[in-house]
């Protein structure tokens, strides 16, 4: 006979509700009080549902008593915004070469809108986020990358000037230190200045391993539009050390854009962060299923 009471009908659902927060407790003991690092980037931020879930994963680790740091990147909206203005990019090597009015864009999308959206997805739904870039109060210095390609006619390996495209030279926690004391969420957009003065344009990979290793983070998240690290056989590898990925790198197992995630990785890894995971952003709550639950929602990397 069914109720007409209908908190009694509710109340199956209130206890799994009950569980999966029982659950979730030893998990949070795990994090209390420790740096996680999350890459935000790829379709996930251009899907509102999507931006509107991770929000909510952020505000709901930060009330938990943990620090989360959100680095995000904007790949697509730089693309967008370089069309819209009549800037034609240069490639080198399948790489972007980033000229002066390049970065100036590059700075107004990451650093201005991209960086701002995200800080209001996190307020709509209860957070307090400020949003900063490496410029702000010398957080990072980037130095000038160089890349080599190999020219398909000669064979020859060639250095490519990509222009005002930096990489991570060091990271200044001061900053960062001063706003997770305040019990904000720091959204760092991947722009720094050089030794030079000139502004550099960072992969936001990099960026966020680069911030994990300084604040010795607890987890470095690296979100995608992959379930994380595949097999040969397309199937999600659950546990790597930093052996497994040199092997899958030398095998041919990592290829392509993973390369350089799993680099990321690494690098994180032996500046102390104790783990890192790769996945995949699209899925509702991805971070909340990481960190809070057994089931994990990637690729878990850790050192050996």
């Amino acid at each position: 006979m069914s109720s007409s009471n209908p908190a009694a009908q509710q109340l199956p659902d209130v206890h799994v509700q009950a569980e999966v927060l029982v659950q979730a407790l030893p998990h949070m003991q795990r994090y209390d009080q420790q740096v996680v690092v999350i890459k935000y980037g790829g379709h996930a931020m251009g899907d509102r549902a999507a931006a509107e879930d991770f929000a909510e994963d952020v505000v709901l680790l930060e009330q938990a008593g943990i620090k989360p740091i959100v680095v995000h990147g904007g790949g697509p909206q730089i693309g967008r915004m370089l069309d819209k203005l009549g800037i034609k990019s240069e490639f080198k090597g399948g790489l972007r070469v980033t000229d002066s009015a390049t970065v100036e864009v590059v700075e107004m999308v990451l650093a201005g809108s991209i960086n701002k959206q995200i800080v209001g997805w996190i307020s709509a739904e209860g957070g307090k986020a400020v949003g900063l870039c490496g410029k702000d109060g010398n957080m990072v210095t980037a130095r000038k990358v160089t890349r080599t390609v190999v020219d398909p006619d000669s064979n020859i390996e060639k250095v490519v000037d990509l222009g005002f495209v930096g990489e991570p030279e060091s990271v200044n926690r001061s900053v960062l230190d001063q706003v997770l004391s305040a019990e904000l969420i720091p959204v760092l957009a991947p722009v720094a200045v050089g030794r030079d003065g000139h502004t550099y344009n960072v992969n936001a990979d990099t960026f966020a391993g680069a911030i994990a290793g300084a604040m010795m983070a607890k987890r470095l998240l690296l979100l995608t539009d992959v379930p994380g690290v595949l097999d040969k056989n397309k199937n999600l590898i659950p546990e790597m050390t930093i052996d497994d990925c040199r092997r899958l790198i030398a095998d041919g197992t990592i290829t392509d854009g993973m390369i350089p995630k799993i680099e990321t990785c690494i690098y994180a890894l032996e500046r102390g962060v104790e783990a890192v995971v790769i996945l995949d952003g699209k899925v509702p709550h991805a971070v909340l299923l990481e960190l809070f639950t057994d089931h994990g929602a990637g690729t878990l990397i850790r050192r050996g």
